[in-house]
This record gives C-alpha cells, sequence and structure tokens, in this order.
C-alpha cells in the first residue's frame, strides 16, 4: 500500500476530517487563517474588465517564476503530508528547483493549513519578497469552487497586510486539482475583481517561454536588470 492511501486511511478513521476537506463546503466562510486579516469589500458580480476594488488585474501566458512582481503564490495544499513526500511537479516543483528547499522547510512549522488558507514564507533563491502558499486543494487532491476562490481571498489579503506592491498566481486548483484551466480562470477574475488590494495582480496561464524552445538563456526581469 502507498503512502498516500495509508494517510487518508488515518486521517478518516480518526475523524478529524470533514467535509471541508473534501471540498464540499457549503456554509458561512472560516475565520480568518493569519493574524491582522485585511479588510476585503465584497462587491456585486460583474463583467470582468481588469481591474479590481482598488488595483489592476493582468492575465499573462509564461512562468509564474519569471514575473516582475514583489510575491508569488504557490497552489499547495492542506500541507499534512510532508512535502519531501510528495513528487516535484507544477509551480512547487519549479519553486524547489529554482529557489531550493528553504520555503518548503518554512511552510512545515506552519502545520496543517485550512482549506483556501494562505501561509508566507520567505522565497528562498528566488527574486520575490515573498511566497503565499494557498492550500487550494483538498485531502483528496482536488480543487472546488469555494476553495478556489478562498485561496485567492486570503492569499491577496495577505498580501495587502504585507504591503506588497504586486503580486502573481498561477490557476490555482487546475491541472493537479482537477479543474479546467478556463473555468479556474473565470473563478479567479471574478474573485479578484471584488478583493481589496492596492496593487498589480497578474494571473499567469503556464505556458512553456519561446527562449526555452530556441534555446537561448532565461530572460531577466526588468526589475533585475538595472
Amino acid at each position: 500500500m502507498g503512502v498516500l492511501p495509508v494517510i487518508h486511511d488515518r486521517i478518516k478513521k480518526s475523524r478529524r476530517w470533514s467535509l471541508t476537506d473534501a471540498g464540499f463546503f457549503r456554509g458561512p466562510p472560516p475565520p480568518p487563517v493569519f493574524s491582522r486579516q485585511a479588510i476585503c469589500t465584497r462587491a456585486a458580480p460583474s463583467i470582468f474588465r481588469g481591474d479590481s476594488l482598488l488595483g489592476k488585474i493582468e492575465i499573462t501566458k509564461g512562468d509564474l517564476l519569471d514575473q516582475d512582481v514583489d510575491a508569488i503564490v504557490n497552489a499547495w495544499n492542506r500541507n499534512i503530508i510532508p512535502w519531501w513526500l510528495l513528487l516535484p511537479q507544477g509551480v512547487s516543483g519549479a519553486i524547489k528547483r529554482r529557489g531550493g528547499h528553504a520555503p518548503f522547510r518554512e511552510l512545515a512549522k506552519h502545520g496543517a493549513i485550512p482549506l483556501g488558507g494562505a501561509v508566507l514564507t520567505s522565497a528562498g533563491d528566488l527574486p520575490f519578497k515573498a511566497i503565499i502558499h494557498v492550500a487550494g486543494i483538498s485531502l483528496w487532491w482536488r480543487s472546488s469552487e469555494w476553495s478556489i476562490r478562498q485561496s485567492c481571498r486570503n492569499a491577496l489579503a495577505l498580501a495587502e497586510e504585507k504591503q506588497f506592491n504586486s503580486i502573481a498566481l498561477p490557476l490555482i486548483g487546475a491541472g493537479t486539482g482537477g479543474g479546467s484551466a478556463e473555468t479556474v480562470l473565470d473563478m479567479m477574475k471574478d474573485e479578484l475583481a471584488t478583493v481589496r488590494f492596492g496593487g498589480r495582480i497578474v494571473i499567469v496561464k503556464f505556458q512553456k517561454d519561446e527562449w526555452k524552445r530556441n534555446g537561448a538563456s532565461r530572460p531577466v526581469p526588468p526589475s533585475q536588470s538595472a
């Protein structure tokens, strides 16, 4: 029997899991998952126009780790399974390869993260002020509309609290989480348009860069080229 089935079986037997863990939560939002959470004012749903309540929203194709921003969001899990047991893939795998293991060692000290919660760590060897890790998928490795929206909201509230001027997010809950890229993008645009954040928001749809296909050197973001 593999590691994941054993852990899932123990969690079920302990009766410590809930409907929230499975991504089926339908009640009121949970309390803030970090201290001094910034107040987020929710506006009525509207057609996406590229603006949050105070900042700008951009959508781009490329590599999350190449964005010229203060902080990036790592689409993470409930942080119950030790990070070193997980296969390096997606955003977290890229962070490990280019940023080292320090952010994940810090993350492990925070313990379990509520579904949709957000935790801040250093960026390791990456050129960002911080990485915000969100629990976008449940214990069963599946995302839901609720987990995606809460991940966006809590990540931006933490970025606002830390006074970051810009932040980049991947498609939270797509890929491994089982969500389609277009559906997840629509949910994120809708939610981020209602979040109070004074800086620049970038949603990154992963795409292998042309420089990789041509064998060229990695481009340097504008903020690091001076």
